[in-house]
């Protein structure tokens, strides 16, 4: 049965991220696998100088089981039939996470929600299971609730599962759309009876040329070929998922600032990565790491061909 995993180490994005992967595991009606792995730095146990390494270990080892039973327990009281396995790994937090990848249907980890002063993630776990991933993965920030997904009620106030959930969000590329993460973001509206907003970015200097002087008409030609092409790229989804109600936007400038800007209304945004196989790990694009720096909503980067 196809299962979602969920990385714990005990940090408020963690504990956002199993939340959220348990509300998604309902939805899906799968189990839920709370994986911990390697050191963590929210344990009250890291080695100090002078304490033998064997018991430092073992108490990091008894936190982490500590962390899943009172992780597994809350979440069992918010989900009373849903199915939560827990598994302790001693491996890195990378590769014990893209190994537990491997037999989910969904990986789910927090984020911090760094800004441009922080950088572009570089080197952190979040980061590299992304860019290795072979299965889509979610990443979650610290102070996400439930209510943040669905549209507020008639008074204006936020309101958890009562009211329709707000658009997925999708950014597409129409040179490489990857229909994987267009499925995926498909999937997600259907289940959830949301809609479905569809972003591409498009730079008419990549067709004039830097040098040449823009064209208000040519402007006009391009803006209506994308945005024909952007229909017919849809049309067979819309056919398959006939009950998502689709609205297309083709923006000029660039997809990740747009996907951004779209989040703050979105209950999920969608981005995906092409998969590169380097000899050394892999990468995301631009788009994909504009959106996990700063996008409101949960993103899904989901790998494809």
């Amino acid at each position: 049965m196809p299962t979602i995993t969920v990385g714990l180490d005990g940090s408020p994005e963690s504990l956002a991220a199993a939340d959220w992967a348990a509300r998604e595991a309902v939805q899906r009606e799968a189990p839920l696998r709370l994986l911990h792995a390697g050191a963590s730095s929210g344990s009250p146990y890291p080695p100090f100088p002078g304490v033998p390494a064997p018991d430092a270990i073992e108490a990091e080892r008894d936190w982490a089981a500590h962390l899943l039973r009172e992780a597994k327990s809350r979440l069992r009281d918010r989900h009373p039939g849903l199915l939560i396995t827990t598994e302790q790994s001693d491996e890195h937090a990378a590769p014990a996470l893209l190994a537990g990848a491997e037999d989910t249907e969904l990986l789910v980890l927090g984020s911090r929600g760094l800004g441009a002063v922080a950088g572009l993630l570089v080197g952190s776990v979040a980061l590299a299971v992304v860019a290795r991933s072979e299965r889509p993965v979610v990443l979650v920030r610290a102070g996400e609730h439930a209510a943040d997904e669905h549209l507020p009620d008639a008074t204006g106030a936020a309101a958890a599962s009562s009211t329709p959930y707000r658009d997925v969000v999708l950014g597409l590329d129409l040179e490489e759309p990857g229909d994987a993460a267009v499925e995926f973001a498909f999937e997600t509206a259907a289940r959830r009876a949301a809609g479905l907003r569809v972003v591409h970015g498009w730079n008419p200097a990549a067709v004039y040329g830097h040098a040449a002087a823009p064209d208000s008409e040519l402007d006009a030609e391009l803006a209506e070929e994308t945005r024909l092409g952007l229909y017919d790229l849809l049309r067979p989804w819309r056919d398959k998922f006939p009950g998502v109600e689709v609205r297309a936007q083709a923006v000029i400038g660039s997809a990740g600032r747009h996907l951004v800007h779209a989040s703050r209304d979105a209950s999920l945004v969608v981005v995906g990565r092409k998969r590169r196989h380097a000899v050394v790990g892999g990468r995301v694009g631009p788009v994909a790491h504009a959106v996990l720096q700063h996008a409101s909503a949960p993103v899904a980067v989901v790998p494809h061909d």
